[in-house]
């Protein structure tokens, strides 16, 4: 027997169709007989009293073929698409009730995450599916933003605590432990992908990710690495920089674009030399002319008395095109008799005091008297 949206057929136990007809007992009625006792009738009035012993009701497979009608398959098509997760205004668009969710709820066949979403199985959720879970929670404006955004994109290796989604100002929020839905001011309708889970585009969710982070060193980590792995470009960082009129962290947004924009060659090295004089280091020299059999080439902070180059770094030293130049360079120097330490502006940012601490090291151990 199979299971049909009009009726049952009967079949052999070996798949053979033994009596392919629809049995309508009951169908449309006021009242309807039990699955089970339709299928015994079927054997019943196709088979009479002799019904042969290989036809047998087996609960198990017509249970799971009595689910297997269009309105699931509808609901696992749109599921699939989402991390096997689907909010309930689409399962009930599928034709599927309140009361058969409830039911597979019950059974553990299904799990429901929040009080907006299905997960049709009853193990462990994806990522996608906690996106998209996030997303049906928040409303039918909201969308993942901030990190959350970024990892749904494509970042690595950054880790978060929960899952951000903003939703515009006015908007109804549903509060819940799993998800962190705020309403943002910063809200905007163009700023969204077009396609995939709902999100905030890379550059405009970089920056509400420093913005919104813990600390500073964290700010400054998520906007590198957005660029570095290639969600956005800095100048992209920049525009949407441009779009945060107040917030305590603008002035470090604008500090770190800017060091993504043009490395260490203007603003990176005008905060090394305040440093310095801070930290009551001797002032070095800046954009000191080299030449070598190749060419010419400058050194970004040199100390000449004591034999002391810093190389301050900033992102565009870690690009395949200047990695080989820059190690020849610094071959040079070494091989000139100089001594090289280098500062990556993250370094900068994130850790002064342990490059700065290398940096008097070595100034000492030359024989420079610190006045620090």
């Amino acid at each position: 027997y199979e299971s049909w949206p009009y009726g049952l057929a009967a079949y052999d136990a070996s798949g053979q169709d033994h009596a392919a007809y629809d049995v309508r007992y009951g169908v449309g009625g006021a009242t309807q007989p039990s699955t089970s006792s339709l299928v015994r009738r079927a054997v019943h009035r196709f088979c009479g009293t002799d019904a042969p012993s290989h036809l047998r009701i087996h609960d198990r497979w017509m249970h799971k073929h009595r689910l297997d009608d269009y309105r699931h398959r509808r609901a696992r098509q749109i599921a699939q698409q989402q991390g096997d997760v689907i909010s309930r205004p689409q399962i009930y668009a599928c034709g599927i009730t309140r009361w058969e969710v409830r039911a597979h709820i019950r059974a553990r066949r299904w799990q429901r995450i929040g009080d907006q979403s299905i997960s049709l199985h009853s193990g462990p959720i994806t990522e996608v599916g906690w996106h998209w879970a996030a997303v049906f929670q928040g409303g039918p404006r909201a969308r993942l933003d901030g990190a959350s955004a970024l990892i749904a994109s494509g970042l690595k290796r950054y880790a978060i605590d929960r899952i951000r989604v903003s939703v515009p100002r006015g908007a109804r929020v549903r509060r819940t432990r799993q998800f962190n839905i705020r309403q943002t001011r910063r809200w905007l309708a163009d700023d969204q992908l077009p396609n995939g889970i709902p999100r905030a585009r890379p550059a405009g969710a970089a920056v509400r990710a420093a913005l919104w982070a813990t600390s500073t060193r964290q700010a400054t980590l998520v906007l590198t690495m957005a660029v570095q792995q290639g969600l956005t470009t800095p100048e992209d960082l920049a525009a949407a920089a441009l779009l945060v009129r107040r917030d305590k962290r603008r002035e470090l947004v604008h500090a770190v674009v800017n060091d993504l924009l043009s490395g260490a060659t203007t603003l990176g090295e005008i905060d090394f030399i305040r440093e310095c004089e801070r930290r009551g280091l001797p002032m070095p020299s800046q954009q000191v002319l080299r030449r070598d059999a190749k060419g010419n080439y400058f050194l970004d902070v040199y100390w000449s008395e004591w034999g002391l180059v810093v190389e301050i770094d900033g992102i565009h030293h870690s690009w395949a095109e200047n990695v080989v130049s820059d190690a020849l360079r610094q071959n040079a120097i070494a091989l000139a008799g100089d001594t090289v330490l280098r500062l990556p502006l993250l370094g900068f940012r994130v850790a002064p005091d342990d490059f700065f601490g290398q940096i008097a090291q070595a100034l000492v151990q030359a024989g420079c008297p610190l006045v620090a």
